[in-house]
């Protein structure tokens, strides 16, 4: 069965794009995992997107390099901030997905002082936009 992260698939980088309140799209370039029909992101809790995802939770995703180059037609989302409780599935999926990196970027964000100011995003496809 297709979902509409499927464009998304064996990419390494999506461009997650968030809305500022004058409706102007921000793109980022972001690690994710693709699991169950959503996709997961981890940021820092005091980042743009974050801010812009509290106030309007749609997002644009698109398959893209490490310097947010679109690769690929992009899909329509919505996305939410995963409680705590939540967090420990995300985690395990981007570990899973990018092994030593995500382990090595993880330690080097333990080393600052605002190590523990992240949260996780959940990304789910617009129902009928898939």
């Amino acid at each position: 069965m297709a979902n509409g992260f499927d464009a998304l698939e064996n990419h390494h980088y999506v461009s997650l794009t968030t809305y500022r309140r004058s409706g102007e799209g921000v793109p980022t370039p972001v690690w994710f995992a693709l699991v169950e029909g959503s996709a997961y992101v981890f940021t820092g809790l005091g980042s743009g997107k974050v801010k812009r995802i509290r106030n309007n939770p749609r997002v644009g995703l698109a398959p893209s390099d490490a310097r947010g180059r679109m690769k690929g037609c992009g899909v329509e989302a919505e996305a939410r901030i995963l409680e705590a409780p939540e967090e420990a599935f995300a985690d395990r999926a981007l570990r899973e997905k990018y092994t030593w990196q995500y382990r090595g970027f993880n330690f080097l964000l333990r080393l600052r002082r605002n190590a523990g100011e992240h949260v996780f995003l959940e990304l789910r496809p617009v129902p009928g936009e898939s």
